[in-house]
């Protein structure tokens, strides 16, 4: 591998600029960051401490090993939606280190709204079981949720990918081998209570915790029975007579020590290996990546400086430098782990897609997981390219891409629009993680594009019924679309709705890359596979 030569120059106007420009993106993403972390208002907060309970993120900290981080996943998830009243979705979801083993921990935070589920709640909740089963971890399940949020039913109850998918995901991950702990520090009402249920062994908190199918109004309404929700379903009844519970915790503290203890009866599983070597610090400092993104985004960020900020010693040994460098690929080390990076260049081209293709297998058979930087408008149009076949050899990158059988970690730097989102592992293509930078924008396609486009099918449209355009009405409508366009592209309108699993700071990348690959390794990469071709 040789070392990537930098030429920033961060004396310069442009590198200023840059920073300049970027340093207003990440002082608004703390401040949205600070007050999301805060979970629910005040009085609701209070309120949880009251009855000495610990917040969900304090519950995190108290569960994981000491010292170490805990990567967690889609915290703006509902952010800017139902008038900020479900910060992080009323979740807490992410990967934590516990005796030593890397586990999916999800934790509902009571005081959003009681912990009930909204759309986005149970989107997040999903998208955490899936990350165990693509992984094989273990689970741990903090219940403190009132279930469905009932006024909004019809949104989070019928569907396939709705609150039943979780007792589905649940018992497939049984069936997988993955451990799933249940912690009841709170209420755990009707289809919640199948949570606890159908977990492997569960912990419930003495006055604290209560399972139960019908709280008791529905048991009040439909039978005329009076109960107390602790008679009905508390942990006196479920670790003495109903068998639901396993162990009894006088605490939240004391209900975290029986969990971890429970971890250490977990025998070793099957890791992938790979060639791990002692990290180094990039010869750059990663904290430069701010001034490296241009401010104007019509302007191409130079990928082998990105890439000089995130490997160790800088180091990148590149494949096919000279063909095709509009896409660059090659293999480093990330804080010690082995990686194959494709970062965008430019525009896709036919040969672009084949570089690439090519790249993909070389990783499949040399079980390397693959890090792709996305900053991509698309692939390249125009009659030429069209005749010489470009949707076909593009076809061969979305096989690949498809059909890779070692992990894939995607980051948008920059811009992800239209098939390159599908060519540089977007979400429809089940990237093992996908994180955001702030500044980063997504959509099919860019805002002016699609303005000018829709303008001129209204233009076409018009003439061809034989009317006169009227200037003034097209421009009021192109207006329309690129305000349309700036708030739906923006990286907060994604992360929101999780078409990712998360923002994170440019300087972050480091850290969060390596946890991914650190945790892809609990499942044996598969044998390389692949589709038809067409040739």
């Amino acid at each position: 591998m040789y070392t990537i030569p930098s030429h920033i120059d961060t004396n310069s106007q442009e590198f200023t600029e840059n920073l300049a420009h970027y340093n207003k993106i990440l002082a608004k993403h703390r401040m949205i960051m600070d007050q999301v972390m805060k979970g629910g208002p005040p009085q609701a907060v209070r309120k949880h401490q009251s009855r000495s309970k610990l917040l969900a993120r304090e519950r995190i900290d108290l569960l994981i090993d000491p010292g170490t981080p805990f990567l967690e996943l889609s915290t703006l998830a509902a952010n800017g939606q139902y008038k900020e009243s479900f910060p992080s979705a009323g979740i807490v979801t992410g990967i934590g280190v516990i005796h030593g083993k890397e586990t999916v921990i999800i934790a509902n935070d009571a005081t959003v709204k009681g912990g009930t589920y909204v759309k986005e709640t149970i989107r997040k909740h999903i998208r955490a079981q899936e990350v165990a089963m693509q992984n094989q971890l273990p689970c741990v399940y903090m219940v403190d949720s009132g279930g469905v949020f009932l006024p909004n039913q019809a949104e989070v109850f019928p569907d396939r990918d709705d609150f039943g998918r979780i007792f589905y995901n649940q018992a497939r991950l049984s069936a997988q081998g993955c451990p799933q702990i249940a912690i009841v520090m709170g209420s755990c009402t009707a289809g919640g209570a199948y949570i606890p249920a159908m977990s492997d062994e569960t912990i419930i908190v003495r006055n604290q915790g209560t399972i139960f199918i019908g709280g008791p109004p529905l048991v009040r309404a439909a039978t005329g029975e009076i109960v107390t929700p602790e008679e009905l379903g508390g942990a006196e009844v479920h670790t003495t007579k109903s068998g639901v519970a396993d162990h009894f915790a006088e605490n939240d503290q004391h209900a975290l020590s029986i969990c971890r203890s429970i971890f250490e009866t977990f025998q070793p599983g099957k890791r992938q290996n790979l060639d791990i070597r002692p990290p180094e610090e990039p010869l750059y400092d990663p904290a430069e990546l701010p001034g490296i993104i241009q401010a104007d985004q019509k302007k191409q960020t130079n990928p082998y400086e990105i890439i000089a900020r995130l490997t160790d010693g800088s180091r990148f040994h590149e494949f096919k430098a000279r063909y095709a460098t509009t896409l660059v690929t090659g293999f480093s080390h990330i804080m010690g782990y082995p990686v194959g990076i494709i970062a965008n260049n430019g525009v896709l081209f036919a040969e672009s897609s084949l570089k690439g293709t090519h790249f993909i297998q070389l990783c499949n058979f040399r079980k390397i997981p693959i890090l792709f930087l996305q900053n991509i408008t698309g692939f390249m149009v125009g009659k030429s390219y069209e005749n010489a076949g470009l949707a076909r050899d593009g076809a061969k990158l979305v096989h690949a891409v498809a059909n890779a059988n070692v992990p894939k970690i995607t980051i948008i730097t920059g811009g992800s629009y239209g098939a390159g989102n599908y060519a540089m592992a977007g979400r429809a293509f089940e990237p093992h993680f996908l994180f955001m930078w702030p500044g980063s924008r997504i959509s099919v396609m860019g805002g002016q594009q699609a303005a000018n486009v829709l303008a001129q099918v209204k233009i076409d449209q018009t003439q061809l019924a034989g009317h006169e355009v009227d200037l003034d009405e097209i421009e009021a409508m192109r207006q329309e679309i690129l305000q349309k366009y700036e708030t739906e592209g923006s990286a907060y309108y994604s992360t929101s709705r999780l078409w990712d699993d998360g923002i994170i700071e440019p300087m972050q990348t480091r850290q969060v890359v390596s946890m991914a690959i650190a945790t892809s390794q609990n499942k044996p990469y598969d044998d390389p596979k692949s589709g038809v071709y067409r040739m």
